[in-house]
């Protein structure tokens, strides 16, 4: 999903401008990340949850040398899908196979 793809649906459900339904989708996604800082979690019913997970430090190799490489410690934002989504997701998968069968 884009920006773009989150203003034209935003556009055509609200009956507004592409320039106000662009600012609205810019400041929705504003309000989640500044969520997620804050907490550390931004759930969505019935679509999901983002949280912040930290990410220890580690020996990594370098691939092109083989050498040893210290990677430092640092955080990840990761999503689990809700049950919801799931389910639609297994039927969509579904109704395609279905589909290509045919």
């Amino acid at each position: 999903m884009s920006k773009k793809f989150l203003t034209d649906v935003i556009a055509k459900s609200g009956d507004m401008s592409a320039v106000a339904a662009g600012k609205l989708a810019a400041d929705i996604i504003d309000a989640i990340k500044a969520e997620i800082v804050s907490s550390g979690r931004f759930t969505i019913p019935d679509f999901g949850a983002f949280a912040v997970r930290e990410t220890p430090k580690r020996t990594g190799l370098n691939p092109k040398t083989g050498e040893k490489v210290q990677i430092k410690a640092g955080a990840t934002v990761r999503f689990k899908a809700s049950p919801a989504l799931k389910g639609a997701a297994l039927a969509g998968v579904k109704k395609g196979k279905r589909k290509a069968k045919a």
